[in-house]
């Protein structure tokens, strides 16, 4: 009996070893053959110079203060109008919201709907006590080493030179489009985008412009930083999490410090025990939507265990999913995250605060909503503070996460075919864009959003976004422009058919 039971045992095992043996086999590759585009020729180093020369300009934008730097910006745009003088012979440039830009390069054919690239010009700020840490200063947009260094090399002004300067090589050609192309340049992305992404998606509404395709800063090309990978992988954004940052306030009578209440009743106790619930409590992951297409689309390109885990996740997807939670960024791609980011209370030692209060950011996974989120929120932390001892409301910057966009499309295969021409040796999947950026705001205007900027990032680049020593590299910035150049001349086609 025992040995029949064995037996019965090992031949399941076999069963499941050719299962997912089989399984493995039979997911093929999904890249597209795409034969590499000639490599388009001009003056890479004048081309850095120029960026350069937009990095020195401390375009660093604020949420309440519209017009902080306003001589920084209004200088880039002069510069702008100096460097690219065939853009501005060729388009309409309007401002709008303040600082930022939409540029109009109109089309031949009126019965085609329009695209737009997505860019901004404003920077974070530098962390004060980091300037000695620079390389090269942070403001000095030095060419180097064979590196653009500085502030906005890579975030964003990377992208919005870059598109400029296919643009004026586009026109020195000759080339006219067959559809309008509209070029929106953020003074506000970095503070939320709503005084010029929001105002510029209204007065396109108004127009009655309905967009083919949106194309803004995301997902870049990673080298390196996905194991089992032994390629690049490039990383299209097809949707954005939503934003959602939550103020708990809590409410007691204050005292002295040397009569404490009753432990975890005092407003700092509260304060502390809520956030622990939050903490502890997260909402739930799971390798669903935009993470298990990417997934999907990754699989077969992989070596070793990876390979085999991914292309079996009905068996293997507790073990992956525990492995993913393990790391920041793909934790992320998850689940709704659970951030923490500001506690206020007491002003003095010995006096035990009246209010406590917390700030918890939330990045919302598509399929939750604002509410959703703050339905957890509440239920969490009245499990552990009475009802009336708190208050809850949620700040202005809220929004629910994006559309998903389409991987069927005629738009996605065209950005897909465009980085396999440029970037011949980089795989392409579609991936979650878990920051956010002003093409958000543009969601009512197209069903084709994607988020992905022609960057190649390797581990060490990563804390360099919006950290020190950001940088891009000549040669990486010369790609770019050549990347947009492609991809401008083929979506601004007529032909390149609309799924809208």
């Amino acid at each position: 009996m025992i040995r029949k039971a064995l037996f019965a045992l090992l031949a399941l095992l076999a069963l499941l070893v050719a299962v997912v043996g089989v399984n493995t086999l039979l997911k093929g590759s999904k890249q597209l053959t795409v034969a590499p585009v000639a490599r388009l020729a001009f003056d890479e180093n004048a081309a850095a110079a120029r960026l350069g020369d937009a990095v020195k300009l401390t375009t660093v934008s604020s949420h309440d203060d519209a017009k902080l730097n306003q001589d920084q910006f209004e200088a880039l745009h002069a510069l702008l109008e100096q460097r690219f003088p065939k853009v501005h012979a060729a388009m309409q440039r309007e401002r709008v919201g303040g600082l930022s830009l939409l540029y109009t390069w109109k089309g031949s054919n009126a019965a085609t709907k329009p695209i737009m690239f997505v860019s901004h010009q404003d920077v974070v700020p530098i962390a004060p006590g980091t300037e000695a840490n620079w390389e090269q200063p942070p403001f000095s947009g030095v060419v180097k080493d064979g590196f653009i260094w500085g502030r906005g090399a890579w975030d964003n002004k990377g992208n919005l030179m870059s598109q400029l300067e296919a643009v004026e090589q586009l026109v020195a050609a000759g080339f006219k489009p067959e559809r309008t192309v509209y070029f929106y340049l953020g003074a506000d992305e970095e503070v939320g985008g709503l005084r010029g992404a929001v105002a510029t998606a209204k007065l396109l509404k108004e127009r009655n412009i309905r967009l083919d395709m949106i194309v803004d800063e995301g997902l870049v090309i990673t080298d390196g930083v996905l194991a089992g990978l032994n390629k690049p992988a490039a990383l299209i954004g097809i949707a954005e999490k939503g934003y959602l940052s939550v103020v708990l306030k809590f409410n007691t009578a204050p005292g002295h410090s040397s009569q404490p209440p009753k432990p975890g009743t005092s407003a700092i106790g509260m304060m502390s025990a809520a956030l622990k619930r939050l903490d502890d409590n997260q909402l739930p992951a799971g390798i669903r939507g935009v993470a298990s297409e990417m997934f999907d689309t990754v699989a077969p390109e992989m070596s070793g265990f990876g390979r085999v885990a991914l292309s079996n996740l009905w068996l293997f997807a507790p073990l992956v999913q525990k492995q993913l939670e393990g790391g920041a960024a793909t934790n992320a791609m998850l689940r709704t995250t659970t951030s923490p980011t500001i506690t206020r209370a007491g002003n003095k030692d010995n006096v035990l605060p009246g209010v406590a209060e917390a700030t918890v950011n939330f990045r919302i996974l598509p399929g939750e909503t604002r509410e959703s989120v703050t339905a957890h929120v509440r239920s969490q932390v009245e499990s552990v503070v009475a009802k009336e001892k708190y208050e809850l409301y949620a700040m202005d910057e809220a929004s629910d996460p994006s559309k998903v966009s389409p991987t069927t499309s005629p738009q996605y295969k065209l950005v897909n075919t465009t980085i396999r021409e440029v970037f011949p040796e980089a795989l392409v999947a579609p991936g979650l864009m878990i920051g956010a950026t002003d093409s958000r705001h543009f969601g009512e205007l197209s069903d084709h959003i994607f988020k992905f900027s022609p960057i190649v990032a390797k581990p060490v680049d990563l804390p360099r976004f919006h950290g020190t020593n950001e940088r891009i590299a000549v040669s990486n910035y010369a790609d770019a422009i050549r990347f947009y150049h492609r991809l401008m001349s083929q979506a601004s086609k007529a032909s390149q058919a609309s799924a809208n």
